[in-house]
């Protein structure tokens, strides 16, 4: 049975509104607006219909407040619009595919669509400047760049004051990058003074071998978990190496965990509620095809 809390209040998380315990408590600290949902994307590929329902659906459950943005790309927000009829209750981020087709972005605000947030793909810093140029006060870019970013992109976003997106898996063993490489990602955010949010192969909070898609016969491997990526950016936030960092990223037994009303702790390391509430600046959301796949495991491990 999930439990029950004390009222709420609406609160902002790096612009995303969220519905939280005050006074505040880890759990939410951790799970604020946490979660972007990416329902229409693999492996979950839901049609349009379904993936509203759903977040619809989220936005007036239990575990609401860990609810972010609804993720779609900029070319089907009028499809979105055909299905879901008045979307002023969604919080979109939408996907562009290319950094000249931001522009188009401001249209579709003008049109009454509420974005929030965009998300592209940069390999220059000219694309970088290309991306946020043309976004409306109030709107977040998050951009990935090829590979792990270079010192030179990561300077270009933060002179944009754009934040980063980093790529955490995918549906094949090849698309989740090394433990190594995301602590020297973490490591290289971090010393940019850069907010990110994290996308794909994140539906657990404990590293862990799951499949990789939802068909019968998907293959099994280990993906990396988002508890995990929060105590690594908060190892090297508060000035632990990249060593230290790949230690926690790699911590795949759940009693290393322990979260309290006040803490969350991980081994002989404790990060209160104001500490954590202050990483979830840096730590902005994760993007997911299951809101509920994380949920679950969280209260399997009797954290909610």
């Amino acid at each position: 049975m999930p439990q029950v809390r004390g009222p709420r209040e609406r609160v902002h998380v790096r612009g995303v509104e969220v519905s939280i315990l005050r006074p505040g408590t880890a759990i939410d600290a951790l799970l604020a607006g946490l979660i972007d949902y990416a329902g229409l994307y693999p492996p979950a590929s839901l049609d349009m219909r379904s993936a509203v329902e759903n977040y619809r659906r989220y936005r007036s459950g239990t575990h609401a407040y860990a609810l972010g943005r609804f993720i779609v790309d900029a070319a089907r927000v009028d499809g979105l619009r055909a299905v879901a009829g008045n979307i002023d209750d969604l919080k979109l981020s939408v996907i562009v595919s290319h950094p000249a087709q931001t522009h188009n972005v401001s249209k579709l605000i003008d049109e009454g669509a509420p974005i929030e947030a965009v998300e592209a793909k940069a390999a220059s810093p000219a694309d970088v400047e290309q991306i946020t140029r043309s976004l409306p006060l109030g709107v977040h870019a998050f951009i990935e760049t090829p590979g792990e970013p270079q010192s030179h992109l990561l300077r270009a976003i933060s002179n944009c004051g754009a934040c980063a997106k980093l790529r955490m898996g995918g549906v094949g063993s090849e698309a989740f990058p090394s433990i190594a490489a995301v602590a020297r990602t973490l490591e290289s955010l971090i010393r940019a003074g850069l907010a990110f949010k994290a996308t794909a192969g994140l539906h657990h909070p404990i590293r862990s071998r799951h499949p990789f898609t939802y068909a019968q016969d998907s293959p099994l491997g280990m993906m990396h978990g988002f508890i995990n990526l929060i105590g690594g950016t908060t190892l090297l936030h508060f000035g632990a190496s990249a060593a230290d960092a790949q230690r926690v990223l790699d911590e795949q037994n759940p009693k290393a965990w322990n979260v309290t009303p006040q803490s969350l702790e991980w081994r002989s390391y404790r990060w209160t509620t104001d500490q954590l509430s202050g990483i979830r600046q840096k730590f902005v959301s994760f993007g997911s095809c299951s809101f509920e796949e994380p949920i679950r495991d969280l209260e399997a491990l009797g954290w909610l």
